[in-house]
């Protein structure tokens, strides 16, 4: 079952996508993820990638779709896998339809989580952050003990600037001009299954299997 999650930014794709690889028993893998191992691992790639990413320069395309095809073709990735935050534009997906093409492979689904902007900006705004351990919270749905303070370390939490609602509403700009046109890609595909993100994460979680199967 070889899949791949959309959604904007603080949608909850990451979480579904980390309870579908558990379930399934398949990776969940992460551009960021595979970009991390390969520059600790000191692979090739690794080192292209580094020379972008030191120079704060986004790794082109055709790099990220390398290393992306390099991992989903290792062992584990047989039963298939949960692409996570890739593609994200559509010269990645028709890069990456082409790799898996000479394969002799493709996509089984493209699961989109539907959230409404507002939703999103409310949600990402009511995040907080542990600096020291890492650890994140929300003031509505994943209160701390004490307010302000990590429940694990009992340093005091933060706003992200990421998840302020002016930089969230730049992030979702930038996600409808490059992203919401993937939707329109994998729907001619015939792949795309849309799940309502704006209910709990358990009733998501349950659309999902509803559409992969048990």
């Amino acid at each position: 079952m070889k899949i791949i999650m959309l959604g904007a930014p603080g949608a909850g794709k990451g979480t579904q996508a980390q309870r579908i690889a558990a379930k399934w028993n398949i990776p969940h893998i992460s551009t960021g993820d595979i970009f991390r191992a390969n520059i600790k691992n000191g692979t090739e790639l690794g080192k292209k990638a580094k020379s972008y990413m030191d120079q704060g320069l986004l790794v082109p395309d055709e790099l990220t779709v390398d290393l992306v095809v390099d991992r989903i073709n290792q062992e584990d990735c047989a039963n298939g896998y949960v692409l996570d935050g890739f593609p994200r534009t559509i010269p990645q997906a028709e890069a990456l339809d082409e790799a898996l093409k000479s394969l002799n492979d493709s996509l089984d689904y493209a699961i989109n989580v539907e959230v409404p902007d507002e939703n999103i900006i409310n949600r990402m705004s009511g995040r907080r952050a542990c600096l020291s351990c890492g650890a994140t919270y929300h003031i509505v749905y994943n209160k701390t003990k004490t307010e302000g303070i990590c429940d694990k370390c009992g340093s005091e939490l933060v706003l992200r600037d990421d998840d302020k609602p002016e930089t969230v509403q730049k992030r979702l700009s930038v996600y409808h001009d490059q992203t919401q046109p993937l939707i329109d890609y994998y729907t001619k595909k015939g792949i795309i299954k849309e799940v309502d993100g704006t209910l709990d994460m358990e009733a998501v979680f349950n659309a999902i299997v509803d559409i992969l199967g048990e």
